[in-house]
C-alpha cells in the first residue's frame, strides 16, 4: 500500500513524530509550509484565532500529489481545540483526491476529538485510525510506543 505521512509543524515538535511514523510505515513525508509569519508573540496568538473561527490560509507548493496514494495520514497541531489552519488549507484544497485516510494531532491543553471529527467531515471519509499525542510527550520524545501502535494498526485496518 502507498502511503504518505502529511504534517505542519509550527514549532518542529509535530515534525520528528512524523518522521517517525513515516518510518515505522516505510512510506513518504510531506511537510505542509504555510506562507503566513507563525513566529514571535502574533505568531503564538494568530494560531488560536485561526482555529477556532475555522479560518483558511495560503499554502507553499503542494510536492506530492495524494491522489497518487492509497492511505494519506494527515497530521495537525490542535489549535483552540481545532486543527491547524494549514491541515484545513490543505485537506480543503484535496478533500476529493484521498482514496482512504488516517488522522493523528498533538494537543496541549485541549483534547482532539473535534479536530478529528472535523477532518472527517472536511474530507468526507472515516478516518482508518486516530492518534493523539499530548505536547509534552511529543517533545520529550514519550510517543515511541505509540507511534508503533497506531503503525501496526493502520498496518492491519489496510490488509
Amino acid at each position: 500500500m502507498k502511503t504518505l505521512v502529511v504534517f505542519y509543524s509550527r514549532t518542529g515538535t509535530t515534525r520528528k513524530v512524523a518522521e517517525a511514523i513515516s518510518e515505522a510505515l516505510n512510506c513518504e513525508v510531506e511537510e505542509i509550509f504555510d506562507t503566513k509569519k507563525r513566529s514571535g508573540i502574533l505568531g503564538y496568538l494568530r494560531p488560536g484565532f485561526d482555529g477556532r473561527f475555522k479560518r483558511l490560509t495560503v499554502l507553499e507548493e503542494i510536492r506530492e500529489d495524494p491522489s497518487t496514494y492509497d492511505l494519506v495520514i494527515i497530521w495537525t497541531p490542535i489549535w483552540a481545540g481545532m486543527m491547524s489552519a494549514p491541515i484545513r488549507s490543505y485537506i480543503s484544497q484535496h478533500k476529493d483526491h484521498f482514496e482512504s485516510v488516517a488522522f493523528f494531532c498533538t494537543a496541549g491543553s485541549g483534547k482532539g476529538d473535534n479536530a478529528f471529527g472535523e477532518m472527517e467531515s472536511l474530507c468526507r471519509k472515516k478516518s482508518l485510525g486516530l492518534l493523539e499525542l499530548a505536547r509534552e510527550d511529543a517533545s520529550k520524545d514519550n510517543y515511541v510506543e505509540k507511534v508503533k501502535e497506531f503503525s501496526e494498526r493502520l498496518m492491519q485496518a489496510t490488509q
